[in-house]
């Protein structure tokens, strides 16, 4: 059974930075192709930034080219997002998730397995 457990969300100032980390197990973290979402209430689910397996190829949403990125640590099952230069329209609840395949899906429905979410609150 695979299982993500994602960490790092906070309350950070307009402008400030963090970085979340999603811890994976259950599944070879090498064969999964990884990705961030994000909700905001009220809001459906949408795509942020995805990394292959091997960590060649990402993806990213275009709302956050330039300030979030994307990584994985193949050694420590763990996959990363870092996020400068927040906003207050970047108040969310942050979704990692994993797909066994070579290719970065930008749709919800292509996860097969999601961590609990960890909430990221920017104030003005």
């Amino acid at each position: 059974q695979v299982q993500l457990v994602a960490s790092g969300g906070g309350l950070v100032q307009t402008g400030g930075s963090l970085r979340l980390s999603c811890v994976v197990s259950g599944c070879t973290f090498s064969d999964c192709t990884m990705a961030w979402f994000r909700q905001a209430p009220g809001k459906e689910r949408e795509f942020l930034a995805g990394v292959t397996r091997s960590g060649g190829s990402t993806k990213y949403a275009d709302f956050v080219k330039g300030r979030f990125t994307i990584s994985r640590d193949n050694a420590k099952n763990t996959l990363y997002l870092q996020m400068n230069n927040l906003n207050a329209e970047d108040t969310a609840t942050y979704y990692c998730a994993v797909r066994v395949s070579e290719i970065i899906s930008t749709a919800e429905a292509g996860y097969a397995s999601w961590g609990q979410g960890t909430q990221v609150t920017v104030s003005s």
